[in-house]
C-alpha cells in the first residue's frame, strides 16, 4: 500500500492528474502550479528521483520544487509566540519591570515603575496587537 503524503494523495492519484492534464494540454502548455505543489509534496515524503521517474518529470526542477517546501516548513522557527504568559506570584505589589522585545527591526526596551503586574500584561497585549 503506497503511503500517503501530507496532502493525503497518492502516487497514483497525482499520476492520475499528470496523465489527464497531457492528454487534455494545448501545445507546449506549462504544468500548472497545483500540479507541481502535489509532486513536490510527493518527492519531499517518497523522494524526488522516485516521484520524477514516475511522474516523468525534470528531476532538477522538481528537486528545487522539494527543497523550497522543506525551507517553507522551517521558515515558522523563530517567528512570534501565538501566547505569551506573564507570570507573577504576587499580583497587587509594585515593582520595576524592564521589557525587552526584539524582533527583525532590532530591540525595544521599556522600563516600567510601579506598576503592577496586569498593567504589565495589559501593555504587553497592547504591543502585540499592535504589532500584528
Amino acid at each position: 500500500m503506497p503511503r500517503r503524503s501530507t496532502s493525503r494523495l497518492t502516487m497514483e492519484e497525482v499520476q492520475s492528474r499528470f496523465d489527464q492534464w497531457r492528454q487534455t494540454r494545448r501545445g507546449k502548455a506549462r504544468i500548472p502550479d497545483e500540479l507541481w505543489t502535489a509532486a513536490g509534496e510527493l518527492a519531499r515524503e517518497q523522494g524526488v528521483n522516485r516521484v520524477s521517474r514516475v511522474l516523468r518529470l525534470e528531476f532538477k526542477h522538481l528537486k528545487r520544487l522539494a527543497e523550497a517546501g522543506r525551507q517553507t516548513r522551517s521558515d515558522n522557527v523563530g517567528k512570534a509566540p501565538a501566547f505569551l504568559e506573564l507570570m507573577n506570584p504576587i499580583a497587587n505589589s509594585l515593582r520595576e519591570y524592564t521589557i525587552e522585545l526584539d524582533g527583525p527591526g532590532g530591540t525595544l526596551r521599556i522600563h516600567c515603575k510601579d506598576i503592577t503586574a496586569r498593567e504589565v500584561a495589559d501593555l504587553s497585549r497592547a504591543l502585540w496587537s499592535a504589532a500584528g
